[in-house]
C-alpha cells in the first residue's frame, strides 16, 4: 500500500484542491485528511458520514465545588492562568487548562477532578472516489499530532477492506508537528509550492524535513507563471535538494469557480490547469 501525502510549506498554495483532483483521477484511492486543525477536503468531495467516533486525549480540571474549601491553593501552583478566581470562588478555564494535574495533586481537599478530555471528532465517510476518513479539532484543542496519527491509522484500516492499494494524504501546511504526523513513513511526499518569496522559503523548510525522515520529495510549482524567474529557482533549489520536479500549474480562475460550485478543476478538462494537473498526476504514478 503506497500513502503519497501532499503538502506545502504555507497555506493556500492550492494543495487541497490538487488533493481532490488526484481523488478523480486515482483508481480506487482511500482519502485521508490531516490538516485536522482546519480541515476542507470535505468541502469540495461532499462525503457522506457512515460514522463518527469521539477523540479522546489528555485530561483536562474539574473542581468539585461541592467538595472545595476555597483554599485557593490550585490558584496559586497554576502556571499557566488555567485558574479563574472570581467572588470568593474557583475555576478551571478549560481554553487554559494544560492538563498538568498539579492542582490535583496539591489541593488538600481532593476536590479536583481530572477526568479524561475529549478533544474532538474524526469520521468514516463515502465520497464519489472513495472511502475518506477526516476529523475535527476541537476549538482551542491540542494534540492535532496524535489526531493525525488516528486519521492514518484508520485510513489504512479502510484501505485495507476496499482493497485500495494507495492512500491519497491531504497534509497541513508547515512543519509543525501534525506535518511530522501526516508524513513519517509515507511512501513519498508531493510538496506543493508557489512563486512568491514566502512560497521558495517554507518549500525549503518542508524539503529539509523530508531529507531528516529521508522520505523522497517530489516538487510542483502553482501558479507558476506569475513569477517564471521564482519558479525556475524553486526547481532549481528542489532538484539541489534531491527532489523530483513533477510539473507546473499555470494560475488559473478555474480554481475559484469550481470550488464555489462545489466541483474539482479536472471536472473541467479543456482547462490548461486541469491538463496540467493530469500530466503531474501521471508523472507522480510513474514516479512512485
Amino acid at each position: 500500500m503506497k500513502e503519497l501525502v501532499i503538502i506545502s510549506g504555507k497555506g493556500g498554495t492550492g494543495k487541497t484542491s490538487i488533493t481532490a483532483s488526484f481523488a478523480a483521477l486515482a483508481k480506487n484511492p482511500t482519502l485521508a485528511d490531516c490538516d485536522v486543525d482546519a480541515a476542507d477536503l470535505h468541502l469540495l468531495l461532499e462525503p457522506q458520514k457512515l460514522a463518527t467516533h469521539e477523540f479522546v486525549s489528555g485530561h483536562e480540571a474539574i473542581i468539585n465545588q461541592e467538595k472545595c474549601t476555597q483554599c485557593n491553593i490550585c490558584y496559586d501552583v497554576c502556571r499557566f492562568e488555567g485558574i479563574l478566581l472570581e467572588d470568593g470562588k474557583v475555576s478551571v478555564d478549560p481554553y487554559s487548562c494544560e492538563g498538568c494535574k498539579v492542582c490535583v495533586e496539591f489541593c488538600p481537599a481532593d476536590a479536583i477532578d481530572f477526568p479524561e478530555s475529549v478533544c474532538g471528532e474524526w469520521y468514516e465517510s463515502k465520497t464519489r472516489y472513495g472511502t475518506m476518513i477526516h476529523a475535527r479539532l476541537a476549538p482551542a484543542a491540542e494534540n492535532s499530532g496524535k489526531l493525525v496519527a488516528q486519521v492514518r491509522q484508520a485510513a489504512k484500516e479502510a484501505a485495507e477492506k476496499a482493497n485500495s492499494d494507495l492512500i491519497l494524504i491531504d497534509g497541513p501546511p508547515g512543519v509543525g508537528c501534525p506535518v511530522i504526523a501526516s508524513v513519517t513513513g509515507t511512501t513519498a511526499i508531493l510538496i506543493v509550492a508557489e512563486p512568491t518569496v514566502s512560497g521558495e522559503h517554507d518549500m525549503e523548510r518542508v524539503l529539509k524535513l523530508s531529507v531528516h525522515f529521508e522520505i523522497p520529495a517530489l516538487v510542483c510549482v502553482n501558479k507558476w507563471d506569475l513569477n517564471p524567474e521564482v519558479t525556475e529557482r524553486i526547481e532549481a533549489t528542489a532538484l539541489k535538494a534531491g527532489a523530483k520536479i513533477m510539473g507546473r500549474i499555470p494560475y488559473a480562475k478555474i480554481f475559484t469557480d469550481a470550488m464555489v460550485n462545489g466541483q474539482l478543476v479536472v471536472d473541467h478538462p479543456e482547462t490548461d490547469a486541469a491538463q496540467s494537473i493530469k500530466k503531474i498526476w501521471e508523472n507522480i504514478c510513474q514516479t512512485i
